[in-house]
């Protein structure tokens, strides 16, 4: 797919995300907005899924291990079409299906329920050893926060995959540098994250996370590297695509008012407007 539509796309992601947050006066935009244009290249123009058909044993599989983002992520599949937009309004709802973090009980598309933070990756891992094991071709993605790094777990992670030889299995990192107390190196410094992984026999690449030529060729690059899994460190900006939010710790988990929500939207659709002006 073109880098202007999957812009277009990321945008409606966004849009989804704080339209959502906003519904349920509860949820976390910033990191939401930063993985906007990941998901949009990855669920538009890199992994096999059908709306159609959710539960297809040979689907590629995705894991957000950040599952505090679900905004984001039901923006992507709502997009996608596999529920209604409408239902991104009932967010957080005690009747509604789609919660605060992603459940594969309930949402069509989810392949995992996340939420504590470093289990996302693990569960990833089985189901890229699950293909391998199978003798599947499907491969496996999952997004993770630069503060979840600060969990032990993720680094039993980063020594399975490399071990059982998970070249089916890409991650990224959101590197925006924010976590919700504020600059991750502060916090529990989990930097230089790609001499890290490259420690435990990763292949590592560095992108900005904005740039979609950047971020496709990485994946491709990734389903190219043979005998050990692929991990994208992602530069990305927190908040990106509303100028209050970007860069703004305070943003990780809190809710727009109501004059917050109606800039955020007017900034939003003022991007969107342009791109189809293009």
């Amino acid at each position: 797919m073109d880098n202007l539509t999957l812009e277009k796309i990321a945008y409606k992601i966004r849009k989804h995300a704080i339209d959502a947050v906003y519904s349920a006066s509860s949820g976390h935009p910033g990191g939401s907005l930063s993985i906007a244009d990941i998901l949009a290249v990855l669920y538009f123009d890199e992994m096999n899924v059908d709306a159609k058909n959710p539960k297809d044993e040979n689907r590629d599989r995705f894991v957000l291990s950040k599952g505090h983002c679900a905004p984001a992520l039901y923006g992507a599949l709502c997009e996608k079409g596999f529920f209604p937009e409408e239902d991104i309004k009932t967010f957080r709802n005690a009747n509604s299906y789609l919660q605060g973090h992603p459940d594969m009980k309930g949402v069509p598309g989810v392949d995992m329920s996340t939420g504590s933070l470093g289990q996302g990756i693990c569960a990833a891992n089985g189901m890229a050893l699950a293909a391998k094991l199978d003798n599947k071709d499907y491969r496996v993605y999952s997004i993770l926060g630069d503060g979840e790094l600060e969990e032990g777990q993720v680094w039993e992670a980063a020594m399975f995959a490399p071990h059982y030889g998970l070249d089916n299995m890409t991650i990224f990192v959101d590197f925006n540098g924010l976590q919700i107390d504020g600059d991750i190196t502060k916090v529990m410094n989990p930097t230089p994250i790609d001499k890290k992984f490259e420690a435990f026999g990763w292949n590592v690449l560095i992108i900005d996370a904005h740039n979609y030529d950047e971020i496709k060729n990485a994946l491709h690059t990734a389903k190219n590297t043979k005998g050990k899994p692929t991990a994208i460190i992602a530069k990305s900006i927190k908040g990106k695509g509303v100028s209050f939010m970007e860069n703004e710790a305070g943003w990780h988990g809190m809710a727009p008012n109501e004059e917050q929500y109606n800039i955020a939207v007017s900034e939003l659709l003022a991007k969107l407007s342009e791109l189809e002006g293009r």
